[in-house]
């Protein structure tokens, strides 16, 4: 694989950006695909997973940063996701960061190889959330088309009984079920309804 993911990733984050606009406060206690997450904790792992990738992508040692960012007002969300985003884009912004080594939560990879992971988590993220908020939002099938293809070349079915990884085994997809649906799908997540 040797495309750049930074504008694939941009692209993510502008769609959950988007996204995170819509949540209304009475809706972040709200249910999640993700059954140990609410609203607003989904809200929080997605703006502390896109911090740890700018400190991954600075250099720096992403596997001690916290997967969530803490002490966010139920109003400022949007902000705290943009800020977080702004990040990510300065401290990927050198080419060399494409090509050097960094250490995600599954190993040691190329920078390139590590953020496009990120493009599928965000991705992943952004349907967890749309579907939270009862689909306010068209979502970018081809940014659903990339993330599923990365994940079925790196999350292969048999590699899933690890306690460690954040998916489980693929699920039936829903009939008629969009790009979005079957990475979900693909992922061990369903639909709320």
């Amino acid at each position: 694989m040797n495309i750049d993911p930074r504008p694939l990733y941009t692209r993510a984050t502008e769609q959950i950006a988007a996204l995170v606009a819509t949540v209304r406060p009475e809706q972040l206690a709200g249910p999640t695909p993700c059954a140990e997450f609410d609203v607003r904790t989904l809200l929080s792992h997605i703006a502390g997973g896109t911090r740890r990738i700018a400190v991954v992508g600075a250099g720096g040692d992403g596997m001690a940063v916290r997967p969530f960012l803490d002490g966010v007002e139920d109003d400022r969300w949007s902000a705290a996701y943009d800020e977080v985003r702004t990040e990510v884009q300065k401290s990927w912004a050198d080419d060399a960061r494409l090509e050097a080594l960094v250490t995600v939560p599954w190993g040691e990879a190329p920078g390139r190889i590590a953020l496009s992971g990120y493009v599928m988590e965000a991705v992943t993220h952004t349907w967890d959330l749309s579907e939270s908020l009862g689909r306010p939002l068209a979502l970018d099938p081809e940014l659903a088309e990339f993330a599923l293809g990365i994940a079925r070349r790196v999350l292969p079915d048999e590699r899933r009984d690890d306690e460690e990884l954040p998916f489980d085994s693929a699920v039936p997809a829903p009939e008629g079920a969009d790009t979005y649906g079957r990475l979900a799908a693909y992922l061990g997540r369903r639909p709320l309804s």
